[in-house]
């Protein structure tokens, strides 16, 4: 054990970079049987080892997500310019072996595994030589604990919820909103009126908001809505808003939600020449009360005609 590993060893458990370490001795211990297995004989234990490898993808997000992000703060570009290609990379890597698993296609299998293998192990190293000492060095306490309050938005590969308490941990993300006068405290960043009006407006998706009194208080004022509206409908009842052969399957949605027996409606529709598809979400608060309903209204005429992928910019083709 060199110097760095024990002073990881010391840290607290909520620590993101203790967690790391841990992680990867996880990581370690499955790409060990993984490198082992013949998938001409076992492509069963193969795949079940190789879907458990696959979950590294939630390691590189959190990485690009939550660490990545404060090293940028602290003046170090490279992780993020260069260590990300690495993840996308063996991400590749991971796709060939899931393509060919999937077309049954088995007979270089092991070529590609000790591909992927070589590449984490390599990763792995450049984390706990590199990487993580220098973060160590570059953070401070408080960066590291506002990183651990949004950690498991991401998740982690080896285990599904982190029981850990972070007693120690305050809510410095919050704090730090709280000195940007004239913005929108939200629950994560902050946002000035104008950034959420344009937000809103530009946003390709019909939003409409009802409170929980049924009363229309918001809708989105974009230049392509696939249903009208104007001011005149902000106040007014939401039974009005519709019309009659539809206004008893809207007042079901609504006491649905109201009562907690559901949480969604959804529905699609053709109207005027397009494919339209129309979602319905309550709107619940922190102790669960019912806050009122979104309805969300797209044209989905275009999304339903895609097929295969599109890497490249269209503007190139």
């Amino acid at each position: 054990m060199n110097q760095f590993e024990y002073e990881v060893n010391t840290l607290e458990e909520w620590h993101p970079v203790k967690i790391y370490f841990q992680e990867n001795n996880y990581l370690r211990k499955i790409i060990n049987e993984f490198s082992k297995v013949d998938p001409l004989q076992d492509l069963q234990l193969f795949i079940n080892l190789f879907n458990q490898v696959s979950e590294v993808d939630k390691r590189y997000t959190r990485k690009e997500n939550q660490l990545f992000p404060f090293l940028e703060k602290r003046g170090w570009m490279g992780p993020s310019q260069g260590m990300w290609a690495f993840h996308d990379a063996n991400r590749d890597i991971i796709r060939a072996i899931r393509k060919k698993i999937e077309s049954n296609s088995i007979n270089d299998l092991d070529i590609l595994r000790d591909n992927l293998v070589s590449e984490l192990k390599r990763m792995m190293s450049v984390e706990e030589f590199r990487l993580f000492p220098n973060s160590m060095e570059l953070l401070t306490a408080e960066d590291w604990k506002e990183m651990a309050e949004g950690e498991d938005e991401i998740g982690w590969i080896h285990c599904k919820k982190l029981e850990v308490k972070k007693e120690n941990s305050t809510p410095l993300a919050s704090q730090s909103l709280n000195n940007e006068k004239g913005k929108i405290h939200l629950e994560v960043g902050a946002l000035s009126p104008e950034q959420v009006n344009l937000m809103l407006k530009f946003m390709p998706i019909d939003l409409t908001y009802v409170d929980e009194n049924d009363r229309v208080v918001f809708y989105n004022r974009g230049d392509d809505r696939v249903f009208p509206r104007s001011p005149g409908v902000i106040g007014r009842e939401v039974r009005f808003c519709h019309p009659p052969k539809s206004v008893d399957t809207v007042l079901r949605i609504l006491e649905s939600f109201k009562n907690g027996t559901q949480n969604e409606a959804e529905f699609w529709i053709n109207f005027r020449g397009k494919v339209v598809h129309i979602r319905y979400f309550a709107i619940r608060d922190k102790e669960n009360k019912y806050k009122g309903v979104i309805e969300l209204s797209q044209d989905i005429t275009h999304i339903q005609k895609l097929t295969g992928e599109q890497r490249l910019l269209s503007w190139d083709s």
